[in-house]
């Protein structure tokens, strides 16, 4: 298994020699912080620029801090191509040492979830994974903070219906969605929603050899007429689904993506033709940001980062792996300080993920006021529900147009539990944290 990146390492321009020397010379003060990533394959035009943004942030911590409290963050990428099989593969090679899994994918997730009971090792897939592992009660060592796909379809209902679910009424919404777990992941919250309020679910698939050609699938929202086209895309099928809606004249003020099909690189594929079209996203990219600029400073500027350039940095995607390390480091930082340890362990490192408190306050000290909405994390709450916005495209990138939207937590809650436990029952015998409340 090929692993292409050494981020605790202290940087290309000391040679090979020092550089394959260097996790051994800090083994006793630091930690080992694996990512399954996809740097290759047919969804690397999007894994790659969310790798460059959690890569930069961690070696900028480890060049300007010396990492967290003097803890280097030895962050190291095993290749998955996006294959569940190698990911797993990644998941059993790395398990032995490191203090958390970042799977990258609901199918990988899915597979090593059951796992992680028996390792006990924490799962951090922020903004991604199984939308039940919001419930810590059941998932006692998964996380996808900030915001989940079923917080996602909410706020994407809550949008379109402009606050009065009443008004859906009649219409009719197309889900176009990769055929595979991720892209599934939504369809309970939506089929529970559409029953409830009396509008037309349509999910309209599409396979993984279908991705570069959905004209099929285009024919039959141009025969449905939908009021409105959710996307939950990714890689290929995210460009695949703006050129055909460009050329069957969909109107792309109608067409909606979850945050993962919101990509400067696919919107250049139809460039000022896809103007109008929108993706909700629990995060927005902010150039001026502190962070951004130490960023630059720390690792862009001294030949460390893996970006073509500084204009990569100001993408929705790499500022959002930016966002991504951030929610991993606060959890070592949450853990180190209620341990009082320097170097923390995976279950030391999961009490963290689950004590959260990113407030606003902490944002700004992080330099990364605009970026996020503030959440936590708690025993129950391991999602933390935080808002999120609607960025459009302006035909040469993304734009916040709204105010923070947030999810129906009633609705969703419901789901969460009864899904929760639909899993615990099918995977029996299962660990419950009774004492969690």
């Amino acid at each position: 298994m090929k692993t292409f990146v050494k981020t605790a390492m202290l940087g290309a321009a000391l040679g090979v020699g020092a550089v394959l020397a260097a996790p051994a010379a800090y083994a006793q003060d630091s930690v080992y912080a694996p990512n399954l990533s996809y740097r290759t394959g047919p969804f690397a035009a999007t894994g790659i620029p969310l790798m460059d943004g959690q890569r930069d942030y961690i070696l900028m911590l480890n060049e300007r801090d010396g990492g967290v409290n003097g803890v280097k963050i030895d962050y190291d990428e095993c290749e998955t191509g996006y294959s569940t099989e190698k990911g797993v593969e990644c998941y059993e090679k790395t398990k032995s040492k490191a203090i958390v899994t970042q799977p990258w994918s609901t199918g990988i997730t899915l597979q090593v979830l059951p796992k992680t009971n028996v390792d006990k090792i924490p799962i951090l897939a922020p903004g991604y994974g199984f939308s039940p592992m919001a419930n810590g009660k059941v998932f006692q060592w998964a996380y996808n903070p900030p915001a989940s796909y079923w917080d996602g379809a909410s706020m994407l209902l809550n949008y379109v219906s402009g606050g009065d679910m009443a008004s859906l009424k009649g219409k009719k919404i197309a889900l176009l969605h990769l055929d595979h777990p991720y892209g599934k992941e939504p369809i309970p919250l939506f089929q529970a929603m559409a029953e409830k309020h009396g509008f037309t679910f349509l999910p309209v698939p599409v396979g993984l050899k279908e991705m570069q050609n959905q004209s099929a699938q285009w024919l039959q929202i141009r025969r449905e007429k939908p009021d409105f086209v959710f996307m939950w895309g990714w890689g290929a099928m995210n460009a695949g689904a703006l050129t055909e809606a460009v050329k069957t004249k969909y109107p792309m003020d109608q067409f909606i993506g979850i945050w993962w099909s919101g990509h400067d690189g696919d919107m250049k594929t139809v460039g000022e033709k896809g103007k109008g079209y929108k993706s909700i996203s629990w995060s927005v990219p902010v150039a001026d940001a502190p962070v951004m600029a130490d960023i630059k400073k720390h690792v862009v500027d001294a030949g460390k980062s893996l970006i073509g350039g500084a204009d990569d940095m100001d993408t929705v995607f790499y500022q959002r792996g930016v966002l991504i390390s951030m929610i991993l480091v606060e959890g070592i930082r949450v853990a180190q300080d209620h341990f009082d340890t320097k170097v923390v362990n995976a279950e030391q490192l999961r009490w963290g993920l689950e004590n959260l408190k990113i407030d606003d306050a902490r944002i700004a000290e992080l330099g990364m006021t605009g970026m996020v909405g503030p959440f936590s994390t708690s025993c129950s709450n391991h999602t933390g529900h935080s808002g999120a916005w609607i960025l459009q495209w302006d035909g040469g990138k993304f734009a916040p147009i709204s105010d923070k939207l947030t999810a129906d937590a009633e609705a969703i809650s419901a789901l969460e539990q009864v899904k929760a436990m639909e899993y615990a029952e099918a995977n029996a015998p299962w660990p419950v944290n009774e004492a969690c409340k």
